[in-house]
């Protein structure tokens, strides 16, 4: 039984789908005015790991993530590159799918953008002036928030609190709203801005509408998981309830789950583009190894805040190439490997009962920190086995298959093809201890094994040095 912490009740729950079988996700999107930072990839992340998770246990996932290719930082920054907004938003979106592809997120089922969706986009707001939700004024259209009665239900704020700080703003868009509390449904186009044609003037959407209008329109009036970054709880996620329950009469998400900030410094500040504290993916992975920053990121869980530093990159690495060598020893014996051994039905029962135990940890709220400790389990397990005088293949390839989909929960893939540098040299540290133990059938297996991958070994009086073969 999977149970999820809804940030609606503030409590852990029993997920229950809306149809059996099948899950119907919503998770906001980057605006795409620049390159992702890791904060922007690790909800990438965090999602496609629960997404993976819900695959792993059998559900069919409909997972739709969009787009904002509409908003005041892709206007600025067309204006400063003197290109089109359209022109901003598709070159960072196919930056942000080649950044995401190198860490392994799989495509969503669907990319909604913005701009796709004007027609959408007003029809929606029409519906709500009509329910007397929103109404015109000077060309813009508000959301009239007091009106929804339940109204900060998702941040657990009263309307008394959010008018405190409401009533301190001032400027011409406040003076133009019946109620400071009030927000943008359509904001009518300034000059030299990209605009359509709209019942209230030339204008653009306010973000908050977006998201309702595609969400609904892609997985119905009510979806089953609504998702995205911890800064996105108040106000974003609060308005799209209030639009979208206000237009349907029906709930909008059954279950609300946010994933927590990346931090840094001593100070664990958030990482943001506002705050100038950023590195971006774009620039990590030249620099790291993707799939040692997706492992940083996807092995922690998923509401608890990372924190980015050298050292715990550094860990991260470490930990990932200790699961690789695993992988390599294992693999390495599958050739010699016998059909069947006698004790294969107890090796094989101590597999399954890894697995039930990274279920269970992984059960409850997809608690990733949890599930890899099992995982370094099932590791060290591989590792062992690796060492029996005699292995099976039936043994084998059950936990090499069980590894492998334990791993792709988490995004991370190994092959058993080419060596990396490192990885050559820690089997080559692992052989000369082998030797200095005097365990001369493992130093002479793990020779072979790396000849077998093409690695010749030179054993010289200054040490062992390696090369690749021709």
């Amino acid at each position: 039984m999977i149970k999820i912490y809804n940030t609606l009740s503030r409590q852990k729950e029993e997920f229950v789908p809306l149809e059996e079988g099948k899950i119907r996700m919503y998770v906001c999107g980057p605006t795409v005015y620049n390159y992702i930072h890791i904060g922007n990839g690790r909800s990438a992340i965090a999602f496609d790991t629960i997404r993976r998770y819900f695959e792993y246990r059998g559900y069919e996932v409909n997972y739709v993530s969009n787009f904002t290719d509409v908003d005041d930082k892709i206007i600025r920054a067309a204006q400063e590159l003197g290109v089109t907004a359209s022109d901003v938003a598709d070159r960072f979106i196919q930056a942000f799918k080649e950044d995401t592809e190198a860490l392994n997120v799989k495509p969503a089922t669907q990319n909604p953008r913005v701009m796709d969706h004007m027609p959408d986009i007003i029809q929606f707001i029409e519906v709500l002036i009509d329910k007397g939700y929103a109404y015109e004024s000077q060309g813009d259209v508000y959301y009239r928030t007091r009106k929804f009665k339940d109204y900060g239900k998702l941040s657990h704020q009263s309307i008394d609190e959010l008018e405190v700080g409401a009533s301190q703003r001032t400027g011409e868009e406040q003076r133009q709203k019946e109620d400071p509390l009030d927000f943008a449904l359509w904001k009518s186009a300034k000059d030299g801005e990209i605009f359509w044609e709209s019942p209230w003037g030339p204008g653009r959407p306010g973000w908050h509408i977006e998201c309702s209008v595609m969400a609904t329109k892609h997985l119905g009036e009510t979806i089953d998981i609504h998702g995205g970054g911890q800064d996105l709880e108040f106000p974003h996620h609060e308005n799209e309830i209030a639009q979208s329950e206000a237009k349907t009469g029906k709930n909008f998400a059954n279950y609300w789950m946010h994933n927590g900030y990346v931090t840094i410094g001593e100070d664990d500040e958030k990482m943001s583009k506002s705050l100038g504290n950023f590195i971006t993916v774009h620039e990590m992975i030249r620099e790291v190894d993707p799939q040692v920053l997706r492992f940083f990121m996807a092995t922690t869980q998923y509401r608890r805040p990372i924190r980015y530093s050298e050292v715990t990159l550094k860990e991260a690495a470490a930990n990932y190439q200790k699961l690789k060598i695993a992988f390599d020893n294992l693999s390495f014996r599958q050739a010699g490997a016998a059909s069947v051994l006698e004790d294969d039905a107890v090796m094989i029962a101590e597999l399954d009962a890894l697995e039930a135990r990274f279920i269970e940890e992984m059960d409850d709220d997809l608690n990733a920190a949890n599930g890899i400790t099992v995982v370094y389990e099932l590791a060290k397990w591989l590792n062992q086995y690796s060492e029996q005088p005699a292995v099976s293949e039936a043994v084998i390839e059950k936990a090499l298959t069980l590894y492998a989909q334990l791993l792709a929960i988490f995004g991370i893939v190994f092959s058993s093809d080419e060596l990396l540098d490192d990885e050559i040299d820690k089997l080559i540290e692992e052989r000369n201890q082998a030797r200095k133990d005097r365990n001369f059938a493992r130093s002479d297996e793990i020779r072979d094994l790396l000849k077998d991958q093409g690695i010749i070994l030179e054993d010289t009086a200054q040490g062992t040095r390696w090369r690749r073969g021709e």
